[in-house]
């Protein structure tokens, strides 16, 4: 599952955060201090950072937004008149900002609407029509296929959330010319590993752990299978060009 870090100065806006986040949503990591925020980074599937402004300081900001620069991150704090000149300072860091104590019961939709996630699939929208995906069954796999990346798929254990047998859904999902189920599931891996290598504070290793491959020459495989890169490579290319590559190299089916 993933992780929404959360730095942030107040009981009340970590427990806020946790309530306005759905069920079966990513779970919060709460981090004391910017060293734990570097250890989430590390160890979980970080979606989207949130933070107060002042819990972290300047340099530590900096050497975050140096290192991680493609995760979203965004302001939560009760925010006094006087922070004005304060907040415009990081401003550039920022992808957005939620007032504790007047967006509470929104700040997990706004942190959604920006996350990893969300900027994967509006990249990959165009793939419904592209995958020949028509069938309901078909794109409620593949929204969950695109969305659930920190859980290794296998055919078995998406049938189950999505209530059907195996043997139907491995059917159904590649009939009409549609890809096979498990050539989907690694390429929406592939993309987020490219989102994620996006960042020079990830290399191919920290990539393959956090999507639970079972080693850096798993993902480099995979990557050959459905994009014809290598892992090394795919620090380059956005969620389209690789869904692009799939398509055109026509890496659509597996043998299991």
């Amino acid at each position: 599952m993933t992780a929404v870090a959360a730095l942030l100065g107040s009981t009340d806006g970590l427990a806020a955060l946790r309530r306005s986040l759905p069920r079966g949503g990513p779970t919060v990591a709460a981090c004391r201090n910017p060293a734990a925020l570097r250890r989430a980074l590390a160890t979980r599937l970080v979606d989207a950072i949130v933070m107060a402004p002042g819990a972290i300081a300047a340099d530590d900001l900096a050497g975050l937004r140096r290192d991680y620069p493609e995760l979203p991150l965004i302001a939560y704090a009760r925010f006094r008149p006087g922070d004005g000149a304060a907040l415009r300072s990081v401003a550039g860091a920022l992808t957005a900002v939620a007032v504790e104590g007047v967006d509470d019961p929104v700040v997990g939709d706004l942190v959604l609407r920006h996350s990893l996630t969300a900027r994967r699939r509006r990249a990959l929208a165009g793939a419904l029509r592209l995958l020949s995906l028509e069938d309901d069954l078909q794109r409620r796999a593949w929204g969950l296929a695109v969305e659930r990346v920190a859980e290794p798929w296998r055919t078995d254990a998406l049938a189950r959330a999505l209530r059907v047998s195996r043997e139907h859904l491995s059917r159904q999902f590649g009939a009409g010319g549609a890809p096979n189920l498990k050539r989907v599931i690694d390429l929406c891996r592939v993309v987020t590993a490219a989102q994620l290598l996006a960042n020079p504070g990830y290399v191919v290793a920290d990539a393959a752990r956090l999507l639970r491959f079972a080693s850096p020459s798993h993902l480099n495989g995979t990557a050959r299978r459905v994009a014809g890169v290598g892992a090394r490579d795919l620090h380059g290319l956005a969620p389209g060009e690789l869904l692009a590559r799939f398509v055109r190299l026509g890496r659509t089916r597996s043998r299991v």
